[in-house]
């Protein structure tokens, strides 16, 4: 297993780094608020191919693997980008697979978005993209079904600034029933996980760069401050957090695009299941992410809560994005009974 970046993963994600800072970055994070989508950078994100890039080729899409794509979305973690990339990367690839994609999806005119938690009553509760969603795709009572129109372009209020939206369910197109609908869902909602995950990931790397550059240049007693031990302490254990988080996510990706089922076995230490390592790696990226942002802002000192100080954007946008699926303690259980072989976990 290698686990490292192919010539042509890094060619992606000099492309997509460049991209990122360019389209995205907090200053295009603030102008997006509170919605938390940008349209102009939507569009220019279509030019360049990544809405389809998921989708397979005979589907019209560019075939790029999970492990491609969470090279992409480190990049967009890192710059925080208003843009409903992965939830339209994993929707997309889920329509694909039920012959059910359609080129405004394949090419971004319309924005796709996915209901993470099934649906109850006919209503979809806070979906991640459910306020810039034109293509919805949840599931309710073993059957899954798409819903095209309007987006509402209105979020539920979140500190996150995250267009996350409830959405109604009642007149989708039924796309699958049974064992089939519950399957493509959950695999799909594992993609969701691993590339969040990986947006985590990109947003932990930023995060600590933000603290290494502010506590070498803010001086007090006239010495930086980052020359103090305890703020050297403080730091010492990020960049080791955000590299593990990195290859966790990086496992997860190579088991997701595995053919076969793989193991979760505790006994041998031997994890190559995708559902488990997709839940591993959210729960841990979100750790990094929360840990890393937290010591960043508070190295920040009173500056780290200022607006005008692109911190407080990493702090919130990590928390939103750790927890929109759930409570991390909730996954953290449904994690200990995979790898415990769907065992009750008190």
């Amino acid at each position: 297993m290698d686990l490292g970046l192919t010539s042509d993963q890094e060619a992606i994600r000099e492309i997509f780094a460049s991209f990122f800072a360019d389209r995205a970055g907090p200053d295009h994070a603030r102008a997006a608020q509170p919605l938390g989508f940008d349209p102009e950078g939507w569009a220019r994100l279509g030019e360049t191919g990544a809405p389809g890039m998921g989708v397979p080729v005979d589907a019209g899409g560019g075939g790029a693997s999970l492990a491609d794509l969470v090279v992409v979305a480190e990049e967009a973690g890192a710059n925080v980008s208003p843009l409903p990339l992965v939830d339209h990367t994993v929707t997309a690839r889920l329509l694909a697979g039920l012959d059910a994609v359609g080129d405004d999806v394949v090419s971004g005119a319309a924005v796709a978005g996915l209901a993470v938690r099934p649906a109850t009553g006919g209503l979809a509760r806070s979906v991640p993209a459910g306020a810039v969603a034109e293509v919805l795709v949840a599931l309710e009572d073993h059957r899954l079904v798409v819903v095209r129109g309007a987006a509402p372009g209105e979020a539920q209020p979140n500190h996150a600034d995250m267009p996350i939206a409830h959405r109604s369910v009642q007149d989708g197109e039924v796309l699958a029933e049974g064992p089939e609908a519950v399957a493509a869902h959950a695999r799909a909602v594992d993609e969701w996980r691993a590339l969040t995950g990986s947006l985590l990931v990109g947003a932990t790397r930023m995060a600590i760069k933000m603290a290494v550059d502010y506590v070498s240049e803010r001086h007090q007693f006239g010495r930086p401050v980052g020359s103090f031990q305890a703020v050297q302490h403080g730091l010492a254990d990020l960049p080791g957090l955000c590299d593990g988080a990195r290859l966790l996510v990086a496992k997860t990706a190579w088991a997701g695009d595995r053919p076969g089922e793989g193991v979760a076995d505790m006994g041998d230490n031997e994890v190559t299941d995708f559902a488990a390592l997709a839940a591993m790696a959210l729960v841990f990226a979100g750790e990094a992410a929360l840990r890393a942002t937290d010591r960043s802002l508070h190295y920040h000192g009173g500056y780290g809560f200022a607006e005008e100080y692109d911190i407080q954007l990493y702090y919130r946008r990590v928390r939103g994005w750790a927890q929109v699926l759930d409570d991390p303690a909730r996954e953290c259980r449904r994690l200990a009974g995979l790898l415990l072989n769907d065992r009750e976990v008190d």
